[in-house]
């Protein structure tokens, strides 16, 4: 009896801590996802009163066009300044910092990174840049959750648990994808499977999704009409367009990296400084297509409904594609994910417009390779394509599309590897720092 009292009593002590982690998650989910479905929706206003100023602008010539440039640089170079300034930790997407404070590289930001990320995230991406909404989600839902696991007293294993899972929940909220952002978590964030940190993944997504819908409604972001269910020779198909995704992949990859490099060589010109350039660059773009900036959810879904010019397809995805890396260089808060399903969706738009030219018997609608390409492109760059196919069939509702998903990431997936290109978030990965 003596034995069995400890062990009894360990084992309802782990229990009892089980099930705090358990409440936690749920607590940490609905503040990161009040948190992020307000950045979407401030988002939401931003890029509406961008496209107002920019309508109303035009009427005044060259002036106007002066005003756009400066308002965009002077935006931008505010959202590079309050990260250099005041967090940081809070530059690009945030998600190779989560990963690194995961692996115990780095130290768990504080909590004056909420706002830093929050508020420059919406001028970046206000101003037009090419970044995605899910960096900030990501990162802002992870130092809540942190910051909230350190109130409860949690041991260091669940707080780290909380802390990933509060990044799943950022996500979740950021695309309306509850279990991509579960997925996440346990492919690209731990690359393992743990009970107690599946547990709080899901918990955090499921807490995240109940608050942000109330806000943010329940639909798909994507609004796709029924796609029919494969053939074998749609399925070949989507393997063809993976092996293709997965070179252009490579090159995203690198044009990130090279964008990033060549602007810390410019070491003569202030971080703000060069903001300021890349963002009023990215205001005179504004100017003549303000269309092609931004976010870019818009783009995704004319790419979706078939709405995009086809002869003007490629150069508006040579357009994204650089727009992405300049973007991603400014070293403001924004992600990677929204810029990838845009360049996923327009590459697949151009193999399904080509294969119902040249080969009608693949396809009957190019969507479905637009919507796969969206899948396997994501896979191709970040080398998680568990989340990139159930991100995408959330996104979208196009679960039909499946097998080819699953065809075209294999390809995605199968070249990089060969060709020794490290995923996008390793490469950004910051330098190890202790925490003293």
């Amino acid at each position: 009896m003596s034995i069995r009292k400890p062990i009894s009593s360990a084992t309802d002590q782990q229990q009892c801590h089980l099930l705090i982690l358990a409440l936690a998650s749920h607590v940490a989910g609905a503040c990161a996802g009040l948190v992020g479905a307000l950045f979407r929706l401030s988002l939401d206003h931003a890029d509406r009163f961008r496209d107002s100023v920019l309508s109303s602008s035009q009427s005044y010539g060259a002036g106007g066009l002066l005003l756009v440039v400066a308002a965009c640089a002077f935006a931008t170079a505010i959202a590079a300044w309050l990260v250099e300034r005041f967090s940081p930790e809070a530059s690009g997407s945030g998600i190779p910092h989560v990963e690194a404070v995961l692996l115990d590289e780095r130290p768990p930001t504080r909590m004056k990174l909420v706002p830093v990320k929050f508020l420059g995230g919406l001028l970046a991406i206000g101003s037009g840049l090419a970044l995605g909404r899910e960096g900030p989600t990501v990162q802002m839902g992870a130092s809540i959750s942190h910051l909230l696991g350190r109130k409860l007293g949690l041991s260091g294993v669940d707080n780290r648990s909380l802390l990933a899972a509060g990044a799943g929940a950022g996500l979740a909220t950021a695309f309306n994808a509850p279990i991509a952002g579960a997925v996440f978590v346990l492919e690209e964030l731990v690359r393992k499977f743990d009970t107690r940190m599946t547990i709080a993944t899901f918990g955090a997504s499921t807490g995240a999704i109940t608050v942000a819908r109330l806000l943010l409604g329940d639909r798909p972001d994507f609004d796709v009409e029924m796609l029919p269910f494969p053939t074998t020779f749609s399925v070949s198909a989507s393997m063809v367009l993976g092996v293709v995704l997965g070179v252009l992949g490579v090159a995203y990859n690198r044009a990130i990296l090279g964008a990033i490099s060549l602007s810390k060589k410019l070491q003569s010109w202030p971080v703000v400084m060069r903001a300021a350039a890349i963002g009023g660059s990215v205001g005179l773009l504004a100017w003549y297509a303000p269309q092609i900036v931004g976010g870019g959810d818009p783009i995704t879904q004319n790419a979706l409904n078939l709405k995009t010019v086809a002869f003007m397809l490629p150069l508006a995805f040579l357009i994204r594609f650089g727009l992405g890396a300049i973007s991603y260089a400014a070293a403001t808060p924004g992600g990677l994910f929204a810029p990838m399903l845009v360049l996923g969706a327009q590459a697949g738009l151009m193999f399904g417009n080509l294969c119902q030219t040249w080969v009608p018997a693949v396809t009957t609608n190019p969507t479905t390779y637009a919507v796969t390409a969206m899948a396997a492109f994501f896979t191709a760059v970040v080398r998680a394509p568990l989340t990139g196919i159930i991100l995408v069939i959330e996104l979208t509702g196009s679960y039909t599309q499946l097998l080819p998903m699953l065809a075209a990431c294999f390809s995605a997936m199968l070249i990089p590897t060969l060709w020794k290109d490290p995923p996008i978030y390793d490469s950004l990965k910051p330098p190890v720092v202790n925490d003293e």
